[in-house]
């Protein structure tokens, strides 16, 4: 098994900063991407920011110039850096993770933490 472990998250104010962590732990081959996901109430789930194996990010379109995905040399951990947070980054994150368990696998799965809460209120 998998497991994605978040931790960062909390209240802070309009213009402040939080960072989230994620590790990923267990049956790793290679991974693929690691990831952060939100989902605001009564709103879809949404890509946040993204990171390859290779090192490519994306983010988006809300979030660029203030949040920074970066992981750890062993890759097997994941930061999204907060910076100028808005009421609307308001939320809860999800690590995401895809993931090839064993060397043998033929195809790789997608993994979920089970969520921090992001508040951004005065």
């Amino acid at each position: 098994q998998v497991q994605l472990v978040e931790s960062g998250g909390g209240l802070v104010q309009p213009g402040g900063s939080l960072r989230l962590s994620c590790a990923a732990s267990g049956r790793i081959f290679s991974i693929n991407a690691m990831g952060w996901y939100r989902q605001a109430p009564g709103k879809e789930r949404e890509l946040v920011a993204r990171i390859t194996s290779g090192g490519g990010t994306n983010y988006a379109d809300s979030v660029k110039g203030r949040f920074t995905i970066s992981r750890d040399n062993a890759k097997t951990t994941v930061y999204l850096q907060m910076t100028s947070l808005k009421p609307e980054d308001t939320a809860v994150y999800y690590c995401y993770s895809n993931i090839r368990p064993y060397s043998y696998s033929l195809f790789n799965s997608d993994y979920w933490g089970l969520g921090t809460q992001v508040t951004v209120s005065s």
